[in-house]
Order: C-alpha cells, then structure tokens, then sequence
C-alpha cells in the first residue's frame, strides 16, 4: 500500500500490522492460543457410506477408549442439528441417515487429540445402503436437483442460431478443487457465565457462526460471542464450512462446561468439507466470418454435493459471468444445480464466476480454431462496445467500459503479435514440446447478488490521548495488501 505523505512524496511504505509477526512465524492462530486449564479435546466420527440408513450405531466402544470423556451425537444436541446457512438441510451429525461418505456422525471429546482421534474410529455401525448418486449423470438420470433449472435470456438465440452463417457445439468438462488452507478448521470454546459461551473461530463469516450455534444450544445469540483474530487461508472453505467444527467445540463446551477445541486432522478436513463445484458446460453457438457471435446457448450442470449450502447462489454467478467481457446478442443460459451424495459443495474464490468464463473462453478458441484466426482477434471483435452491443444476458447496460483500450494498450506493450509468431515458429519445429501464449479479459461482478448484503458498518472509538478503538465485522484470511 502507498499513500501521499505531506510533502507530495508517494511510495512510503505501510506495512499490514500483522505483517511482521507472519514473518517470524510469532503471529497467534488458534491452534497457537495457551491451552486453557481443563480443556478437552474433540474429533469427528465419519460416515463411511455415501448414502445409506443408519440402522445401528454402538458408541459404546468409543466412550470406553482410553482418555475419552464424553461421546456427542444428534440427541445430545438440545436446540437444532443444523448449520446449513440459507435452507436448513445440513445437520451437525447425522440422524438417522448418511448422504455422503465422510459425513459427521458423532464427536468424541477426550484427553488428548491423539486419544480423540483414536477413539472416533472405533464406533460400529450397521448401514442399510439406498442408491447413490456421485456425479452429475447419475444425479440427472435420477432427477436429483436442488431446485428447478435457471433460465436467463436476451432475444432469441434459437432462431440466431438457425441463420448463423458458421455454427458450432460442444461440452466441456470442470473438474471441483480443494481449498487447502494452510490452517485447517479449527474453534476453541470456552463457556462463560449465564449459558453464555465464547468461540474462537477460524471463520470468514463470525455472526453467521454466532447465530449457527444460538440455534443449536437453544440460546438467543447474544449468549454467544465469535471471535475471530485472523485465519491462515481460506479462499471461501470458511465462509460456511467453519461452523460445524464451531458448533460442535460449542456443544461441547455448554456440556461439559469445560473448554473443548477441536482442530480436524487434514484428512478429515478434506474428506468433511466442501470444495469448489465442478461443472459441466455445453455450447451451440453461431458466428460470422468475422468471428462475431450471432447467436448462442449454454447449458450448465454444476454437482452441488448433498445439501444446498450456497449452491444457489453460486450457479446463479456462473450464469451472470457466461459473458464475461463479450457481447452476446442472442443468448440463452439455462443452470442445473444437482444434488449427489458427495460432500456439500460451498464457496471458493470466484464464487462461480471462474466456471461459467470457462464456457464463454472455451467458446472463443473454438472460434478462432473454425476459422483460423488469432484468438486475440476473436475476443476483441467479441468485447462489449456501443450500443446495442452494451447488454448483458442479465439484461443489465454496460456504461463503463475500457476492456478494449486496455486489451489495444496491452497487446502493444507486451509484443503480442510478436511473442505469437515466436510461439508459432518453436511448435512447427517441436513435435513433443509445445508452447502457447493468450491475452484474455475478465470482467467480474463485485457485488453480492443478494441485495441486502451489499452494506457495512462500523463502530469507532476516539480516546481522549487520540488512539483509535475499530469495531467491524471484517475478517482477513491471508489475501496480499
């Protein structure tokens, strides 16, 4: 960060008040705090099937295990088992019923995290298995989907289609991704006075997570406070997925009125919590010999995992970024968000965005390819430009946009046509090793999609010696100044 000094001088360095303990390795994370007297520790006992009846499950091995405490599962939960943070279809353990392997099933505090860990692998359960739906074909040929498709329109494609002078289809895949955080899920617990409890949480979204574990212990949420330093990563795994391992260090602390930490061995951590959704899109689209887009359909399918978390909304995004920076006349997108006994799907930098420019991209190669010509050339013939080629498919008018001064400015600067020729030149000659070279622009939309999201607010303290005391609700997780 730079900012203008008195003098005029810009440059002077304004470190990040954290910067130099992340440094040294001397800032405090959670799994760093002192251990407070009495604290107990936890882990997670996982399903083991995707999908499938839980007719027996004998925990009696698990409590009797060496160092082990307490045993909780759903009938030790005395408000609502569930975290799920629009529709409440995600419950903190299992009852009754598995819908993913790697499902939370019950939690063990014990002694030490060796002896929790331990002791959570050795439940017997007896599974009735039902039918399992892990990708997105099973989950269409079984009519598994979170809500009805999503359609968004501008003119009409179908018939832009049918008189496009050049057409082409196709269908690529998008494979899911792990978050890998550096500092995996974790929360420590401590109960108060009143019921009240106190949670440190590595967490993207603390009242979120305050009101998540009101509902579960059956407390109003001002007997809850979330604390939240700072995290070691997230890229959006923490934005739902740190409250389950919350409310269970919660539950367990209100239990035992001790405190209760859980920190998720990396393996449970990837195997309990969601990653970015995979998708699978399909175009037909028509273009002229200029390689202008005339008319174009997509298809989206995304795997959504077992509960909705924020699936929704993470579709609706991909449709509103299937343009990216280009102009789409005649444009139909239609959005499939299908349920799968996998693990629920969430939040991951981008938020949809990522996928649905995928298609569009995918699309512009595949039109430089038909009618061999730089792929440069299609994506500028392509930008959003004077109207009536400022509206989106979303209906929404571009009134600022320097997308084409910039992509002119940077294609001269970076020797572009030169660089490609070069390229050109070294795979004529190289039948193993190839190399490639592309200028692509992104526009991404900033907002929230659901309107009332998009505020903020602060409360500031000014002492009388002229230090300041900020109260917000922000959280950091790692991002460069």
């Amino acid at each position: 960060m730079v900012e203008s000094g008195a003098t005029g001088r810009t440059g002077a360095a304004r470190h990040h008040d954290s910067a130099a303990k992340h440094v040294a390795g001397s800032a405090i994370y959670i799994d760093d705090m002192p251990e407070p007297p009495g604290l107990v520790h936890l882990a997670l006992g996982l399903s083991q099937r995707a999908h499938a009846k839980v007719v027996a499950m004998d925990l009696s091995p698990v409590a009797a295990a060496p160092g082990v405490i307490a045993v909780f599962a759903a009938r030790d939960i005395p408000g609502k088992n569930d975290v799920g943070p629009v529709i409440h279809d995600d419950p903190i353990f299992a009852d009754g019923l598995v819908q993913y392997a790697g499902q939370s099933m019950f939690a063990v505090a014990a002694q030490t995290v060796e002896q929790a860990r331990t002791a959570a692998r050795l439940a017997k359960v007896t599974y009735e298995d039902l039918p399992a739906a892990l990708d997105i074909a099973a989950a269409r040929a079984m009519g598994l989907e979170l809500e009805k498709p999503q359609r968004m329109a501008l003119g009409d494609s179908a018939a832009a289609l049918a008189k496009a002078k050049h057409r082409a289809k196709g269908h690529l895949v998008i494979g899911g991704q792990d978050h890998f955080y550096l500092e995996g899920q974790v929360a420590l617990a401590l109960p108060q006075e009143d019921r009240d409890v106190l949670v440190y949480s590595s967490t993207q979204h603390p009242s979120e997570v305050q009101h998540l574990i009101a509902s579960m212990l059956g407390v109003p949420s001002n007997a809850v406070t979330v604390e939240v330093r700072r995290m070691g990563g997230a890229f959006g795994g923490k934005e739902t997925q740190a409250a389950l391992p919350a409310a269970v260090a919660a539950l367990a602390a209100a239990r035992l009125h001790r405190p209760a930490k859980i920190c998720l061995d990396r393996d449970d951590d990837m195997v309990l919590t969601g990653k970015r959704h995979d998708f699978e899109i399909a175009y037909d689209v028509g273009f002229g010999d200029d390689g202008r887009i005339e008319g174009i359909e997509f298809d989206l399918a995304s795997r959504c995992g077992y509960s909705t978390d924020l699936s929704l909304a993470i579709n609706d995004r991909a449709m509103f970024h299937s343009d990216n920076a280009y102009s789409l006349p005649d444009v139909t997108i239609v959005s499939h968000r299908y349920r799968t006994n996998t693990v629920s799907n969430t939040a991951f930098r981008g938020f949809g965005g990522p996928q649905g420019i995928m298609g569009i991209e995918r699309v512009m190669d595949v039109i430089a390819h038909a009618l061999g010509k730089d792929a440069l050339d299609i994506r500028k013939a392509n930008l959003y430009g004077a109207a009536p080629r400022n509206v989106t498919p979303y209906h929404q008018t571009i009134e600022d946009n320097i997308a084409p001064e910039i992509i002119a400015a940077l294609e001269e600067k970076a020797g572009y046509r030169a660089r490609r020729a070069a390229v050109s030149a070294f795979n004529a000659a190289n039948s193993v090793l190839k190399r490639g070279l592309a200028l692509t622009p992104v526009k991404f939309g900033i907002s929230f999609t659901t309107t009332h999201l998009n505020q903020a607010g602060a409360l500031v303290h000014v002492y009388a010696d002229g230090s300041v005391h900020l109260n917000h609700g922000g959280t950091r997780w790692g991002r460069a100044l």
